[in-house]
Parts: structure tokens; sequence; C-alpha cells
């Protein structure tokens, strides 16, 4: 099972891969980074997609979970985290956020970024989720 580093080397040989890091959501720090940073930034990237990562995953309309029998979500239902992946699509780029599910109560997620003319986001998406099961969080 890889760790951060050679999980964010195995996600920089995708087609078209720019840039890549796992970041904590909750704090905004990059854990770890690969490539390029779309500001030129890892630290500000991180921050940033941090910002999105919360979002989707702490506002009920994004995640849920799955209803009980009035429509609403079941105490106890919640299993890893709320929300799988996000995919924001930009003029000339795909940045495609992973969330990492652990056996301890994470808050990270894989954020790959990849030029849009040379990428390929299913692949992109199929790789990452292997990715994140594999990681070994040392």
């Amino acid at each position: 099972m890889p760790g951060i580093d050679e999980c964010l080397l195995e996600a920089m040989t995708l087609p078209g891969a720019r840039g890549a890091a796992l970041v904590d959501w909750s704090s905004g720090l990059a854990l770890g980074t690969a490539g390029e940073s779309p500001v030129g930034d890892h630290e500000t990237t991180a921050a940033e997609t941090a910002e999105l990562a919360r979002a989707a995953a702490e506002y009920e309309s994004f995640a849920p979970g799955p209803p009980d029998g009035d429509g609403r979500t079941a105490p106890g239902d919640e299993e890893g985290p709320p929300i799988e992946d996000l995919i924001v699509t930009t003029r000339s780029g795909y940045h495609v956020l992973r969330f990492v599910e652990t056996s301890f109560d994470s808050s990270v997620f894989l954020h790959l970024w990849l030029d849009r003319s040379q990428g390929n986001l299913a692949l992109a998406r199929l790789r990452l989720r292997d990715l994140a099961a594999g990681l070994v969080l040392r």
C-alpha cells in the first residue's frame, strides 16, 4: 500500500496531470504535494480547495446521506466521507477532489489538477478512487 509521496507520484503519471496534493480539509494544509500549483503556491491552493471540500462535505444539499422513512437522514447512516469526489471544470483544466476514507475520523482528500486538452477526466476519477482506497496515511 502506498504512502502519501508514492500516491501523489502515481497520480502525476496520469495523462495531463499538472499537480497533485493530499489536503486536510479541516485545516487547509497540504500534507504532501507533487508537480505544479495552479496559483504557483501549493499552500494557497490547498487552503482554497479545502474551503470547497469543506462546504461540499458539510452542506446537507450536497451530502444528505441515505434517507429514512420521512426523507431525512437517519442517525447512524453515515459511513465514510459524505461525498466521493468533486470535479471543477475551468477553461484550461480540471480539478478532481477525491475524499479519502480512513479507519480514523479523517478529513483529507486528494486533489489532482489536469490540463484540459490532455487530461482524461474519467480515467483520472477512476484512478484517484483506487489511489485513495490504497493510501496508507503514516
